[in-house]
């Protein structure tokens, strides 16, 4: 979703008068299939109580001591944790953690790994010491753990929370992708496809409630599956399904009832996609606000990306984003009309959201989301003339337009408005660009560009991403690629470290979010595909397990 790059190799006509060929998207493969749902409020209500009597039982079980207590107390976390069930205990979870982090002699792979990952994930200080005893003196892994399928694949996912210099990590992400693969036809299931499922998407990597889905079928063929458990994460599933239902419905008749997509021949109509994206960042059912502040704002950055880079001429795009800078609705008269609808769009929905926001006092972060949207129009634009030619940035500048046009700020400034622990200094935080930041925004931009740049070139006849990346640093297109990928591996080093080093200020839930925003576009932008362009090929079926198909018992 972020903004695009035009091609050098011009057509013959006047690029500044005349509009490049409309690329055509295909509407969106739902049809009604979210505006038909009717919530059941009695069935739900039904729900809510059964999971409220199952998370006392699972509670005691949390709290409860026994033999060998921390390791199975550390596995119980990672059982909730992948169930989905870990936020209606984070209070229990953080004291267990905080007794867990004081023991640390653990002669297994599986529980040492387990016991590093989980509590480097919760934002604790962890020693790589504990690896020693697993490897030789010259820092390898010793060959002997090439059979142990549990430590492999623990130690595969520890090594995705690595951060820069930590050399043992490296080596054990590659001992056990290696051994890993070699082993997978040789297992079982449901162990073979958690093994396929890990290295095809680690943990640390994708949001959590897609891997919920997946994580209740292996743990239900778990012969060892604690039945109470199985329960809870299943009527916690389905309520939480119901519940993202009733907000999509919602959101797609309005969607509808506005009738945008039909004054906008050029663009893209995806907002089942775009509420995904939210529900990525925020899915706790007290984030609503948050999912539909997101999910509103998407598709403002959908469109405005649609237009600058899809239709829009030098001279449309320049005047239009004048009169944005001016945020006034007089300014309409100044634009043509499909832009004077994307203009009344904009602020119509920033006075919506406004409003909320002043429902929950917090009006004082309104200014901050019409700042990044005035902001990413300037990016969109800066690219426009880029790469049409009119002018050629530099090396510096085009690295600060990447952090706009990520639209990190767009996505993260909004959401923000429903977080009642997110205070002006926070915001101010945000804003100031930390690493933790830039990091996400890099990951987003990349990934992006790895999963659209084919569609986006149109056969030569446009720039992209990878092009301008050629022509700044003199690379080749295999260069350019493999150098996107390895600052995505980088940027996620740089956030795992980042999850450590907050200012006491900032809430773990504001790192979560940015943590989540690298993830979404991990899930969109999978496999150097344009998952968001064209859900069809990989991201329908997350979203029909996550939103349309309920779990039966």
């Amino acid at each position: 979703m972020a903004g695009k790059f035009v091609e050098a190799t011009y057509p013959s006509y006047d690029i500044h008068l005349r509009r490049l060929p409309v690329e055509k998207f295909a509407p969106s493969i739902w049809a009604d299939t979210f505006t038909s749902f009717s919530f059941d409020v009695k069935a739900q209500e039904k729900r809510s109580k059964a999971v409220e009597s199952l998370k006392e039982k699972v509670r005691e079980m949390i709290i409860a001591g026994g033999s060998n207590a921390l390791n199975d107390k550390l596995i119980l976390i990672d059982t909730l944790e992948r169930l989905g069930l870990a936020y209606h205990f984070k209070h229990e979870i953080e004291e267990q953690l905080e007794s867990i982090s004081n023991h640390s002699e653990h002669h297994d792979l599986y529980i040492s790994a387990l016991r590093f990952r989980i509590l480097r994930q919760h934002h604790h200080r962890v020693s790589l010491s504990v690896f020693n005893k697993f490897t030789d003196k010259d820092g390898k892994f010793d060959e002997i753990l090439s059979r142990d399928v549990k430590g492999l694949l623990s130690l595969f996912e520890a090594s995705q929370v690595r951060i820069h210099g930590e050399d043992i990590l490296e080596e054990g992400l590659a001992f056990t992708t290696h051994h890993l693969n070699v082993l997978v036809p040789t297992l079982k299931c449901p162990l073979q496809e958690q093994v396929k499922r890990a290295l095809e998407q680690p943990l640390h990597r994708v949001f959590s409630r897609i891997e919920v889905r997946k994580y209740i079928s292996f743990y239900e063929r778990d012969s060892s599956h604690n039945k109470v458990i199985l329960e809870l994460a299943i009527l916690d599933f389905n309520y939480l399904q119901n519940l993202y239902k009733k907000e999509l419905c919602d959101l797609c008749r309005w969607w509808k009832n506005i009738d945008l997509i039909s004054k906008l021949s050029f663009a893209r109509d995806r907002v089942p996609e775009l509420y995904f994206w939210g529900l990525v960042m925020y899915f706790k059912p007290e984030d609503s606000f948050s999912r539909i502040a997101v999910a509103k704002c998407t598709i403002i950055t959908s469109i405005l990306d649609d237009m600058y880079d899809n239709y829009a001429t030098v001279e449309e795009a320049e005047a239009f984003t004048k009169s944005l800078q001016r945020w006034d609705i007089d300014e309409i008269d100044r634009l043509p009309d499909y832009m004077k609808v994307v203009y009344k769009f904009i602020l119509s929905t920033y006075e919506d959201l406004v409003c909320e926001a002043s429902k929950r006092g917090r009006s004082f972060a309104a200014p901050y989301v019409r700042e990044v949207i005035q902001e990413l129009s300037l990016g969109y634009n800066n690219e426009l003339k880029w790469f049409l030619g009119i002018k050629m940035p530099t090396l510096e500048a085009y690295n600060d337009n990447i952090i706009i046009t990520s639209t990190v700020y767009l996505l993260s400034t909004p959401a923000l408005l429903g977080m009642k622990s997110a205070t002006d200094e926070v915001f101010h935080w945000l804003h100031n660009r930390p690493k933790f930041v830039l990091a996400a925004a890099r990951i987003g931009r990349f990934l992006d560009d790895l999963g659209s740049h084919q569609r986006e070139g149109r056969e030569g006849q446009m720039l992209t991403a990878v092009t301008m990346y050629m022509k700044l640093h003199g690379v080749t297109k295999q260069e350019a690629l493999a150098k996107f990928a390895e600052i995505v591996e980088d940027s996620w080093k740089e956030i795992n470290s980042e999850l450590c080093n907050l200012p006491s200020y900032v809430p773990p839930e504001v790192a979560i979010f940015l943590l989540n925003f690298a993830r979404a576009t991990e899930i969109f932008y999978k496999n150097s595909e344009d998952g968001y362009t064209c859900p069809e090929k990989g991201m329908a079926p997350q979203m029909a397990d996550l939103l349309v198909h309920p779990i039966v018992f």
